[in-house]
């Protein structure tokens, strides 16, 4: 484990209008590199084994999908089977990209009315693919933001498992993510923000409840109280309905300033 006060990868100041707009297409160029290099399949077993094979514990907000894996390997590669097909990667490089910027800006300028988001702020996306919510954390004036992702998207995004964040703890002071049905181990995903946002920091869940998810989903969330009950070191700000991108509902949760847990 790195430092405690080591720091992630520091972002790069916004770049001009074209350069921002050009940023998908050097990642799909990349993403070929990284996708056909001989490496690719030792990174991906690297990152397996950070992670133990501990089952998370059953609960009846959350129905697990975990049978469909035969090891923790087999779930990594169900995933980038996503994260790397060709065709939805040009999708949300090319006519996505715009649409889920914008939508996400927006969403990003609420939470800075709010006061739960600041241009000072260190900012993670989990799970961010290409990195349309760090592009438009950078776009709302949040320079310091970058996205973890199983496959590396940059400048936006590095590589990264989300249940084992490559990150020092309390390095954040924001935390965004909308894959929270793609958790092997809920739990993990959860004690992984946790660890990694700093006392007073926020995490931003986008989720759907009672709604299936696609194919590459690894658990449906039946009751809002399933996520929020992982987030033992967290109060929760609010839980309010949304409509992003299939996802119906938004909990805002604020670490603890005290180290104490709930039982």
């Amino acid at each position: 484990m790195p430092a405690a006060d080591s720091k992630p990868p520091r972002a790069a100041a916004l770049p001009a209008r074209p350069l921002l707009l050009a940023l998908p297409f050097l990642s799909l160029l990349l993403l070929y590199v990284y996708s056909t290099s001989p490496t690719s399949t030792s990174i991906s077993t690297t990152t397996a084994t950070a992670v133990p094979l501990t089952p998370s514990p059953p609960s009846p907000h959350i129905r697990m999908r975990r049978s469909r894996f035969s090891s923790y390997d087999d779930y990594l590669k169900h995933q980038l089977n996503k994260t790397l097909d060709p065709r939805l990667r040009r999708v949300w490089a090319t006519r996505d990209w715009r649409r889920k910027v914008t939508a996400f800006a927006a969403a990003f300028s609420s939470l800075q009315r709010e006061g739960l988001l600041s241009n000072t702020s260190r900012a993670l996306c989990v799970g961010a693919r290409l990195g349309q919510e760090v592009a438009a954390l950078r776009q709302v004036g949040v320079s310091d933001a970058v996205g973890i992702d199983l496959a590396p998207a940059p400048p936006l995004v590095v590589k990264g498992d989300f249940h084992a964040q490559p990150f020092a703890d309390d390095t954040f002071d924001f935390e965004f993510s909308n894959v929270f049905d793609h958790a092997l181990y809920p739990d993990r995903f959860a004690g992984e923000i946790e660890r990694t946002l700093r006392p007073g920091g926020v995490a931003v869940i986008h989720v759907a409840v009672h709604r299936r998810g696609d194919k590459y989903s690894a658990n449906d969330l039946l009751d809002v109280q399933g996520l929020v009950g992982l987030f033992r070191r967290c109060d929760v700000v609010r839980v309010s309905k949304v409509d992003a991108f299939g996802l119906d509902t938004e909990v805002v949760l604020r670490k603890k300033r005290s180290a104490a847990a709930h039982p």
